[in-house]
């Protein structure tokens, strides 16, 4: 099973660079998207041209904005939009698709925002979606996938200390956030079987950052801790262009 997560930064937009040409080369048996910035008809439309794909979408209420999209050769057995929480569920940022081992919950998380004007808010975010996953961990194992808007560790950002504690996705109250999930039992699959490789998988479109790869790393796939020995392979495909993140990867055998 190999599944790739990628946020895209506008569906519409990637469509014109070679979207569908960088998806048949990565061969996803899922397909998880976040950002799409359409509305569900919109985001279909776009897409149209793309087949052989069972597809779901959860649209935020501001049109133009957020927005994810689960892409599948194999038809899910159900599927379920947000955390069941009104404060968060006007932005489509959660669709989680059930199949038979285990649920693959694609995830925007909020950005904290210039100034961490967000920040308050982010944290709770984080304590919800913390325990709306492990409420389908109660059912089967779990897979998270997307932007996780958080660079874990220092390893995962190129200038950490220019950024603690001053810019979104490099606070200690995300990183802390971040802790809580995979305390709570699951494994960040990438640094998981790469524990000292410096890869990024978003950078700035500011000063040529990803020329120079002054990136972060803020694209994760997270898994139960029950699918352990199942995790075959973890990648970043930093060589994919078309938006300011790249795709992020994760084989399950």
């Amino acid at each position: 099973m190999r599944l790739i997560s990628w946020n895209v930064n506008g569906i519409r937009a990637v469509m014109k660079k070679d979207f569908l040409d960088s998806v048949a080369k990565m061969q996803p048996d899922v397909l998880c998207l976040q950002e799409t910035k359409a509305q569900d008809d919109q985001v279909h439309e776009a897409v149209a041209a793309f087949t052989g794909y069972h597809l779901y979408t959860n649209s935020a209420v501001k049109k133009g904005y957020s927005g994810t999209a689960i892409f599948s050769r194999k038809e899910p057995l159900s599927v379920q939009c947000d955390v069941g929480e009104e404060e968060h569920d006007q932005e489509g940022r959660v669709i989680a698709a059930e199949f038979d081992d285990w649920f693959v919950a694609t995830v925007y998380t909020p950005n904290s925002g210039d100034a961490l004007k967000r920040l308050e808010y982010r944290q709770r975010w984080d304590a919800h979606f913390k325990e709306y996953i492990l409420a389908l961990e109660k059912r089967k194992p779990v897979i998270v996938c997307g932007d996780l808007n958080v660079a874990h560790r220092p390893i995962d950002i190129a200038r950490p200390t220019a950024n603690y504690n001053k810019s979104a996705g490099y606070t200690q109250a995300e990183i802390d956030g971040l802790d809580r999930l995979l305390a709570a039992g699951y494994i960040d699959t990438f640094r998981h079987l790469y524990p000292d490789t410096v890869k990024y998988s978003w950078w700035s479109m500011r000063g040529g950052a990803r020329a120079r790869n002054v990136g972060w790393r803020i694209d994760y796939f997270l898994v139960s801790r029950a699918l352990e020995a199942r995790i075959h392979g973890a990648e970043i495909l930093s060589d994919v262009k078309g938006a300011d993140h790249c795709p992020v990867v994760l084989q399950l055998d």
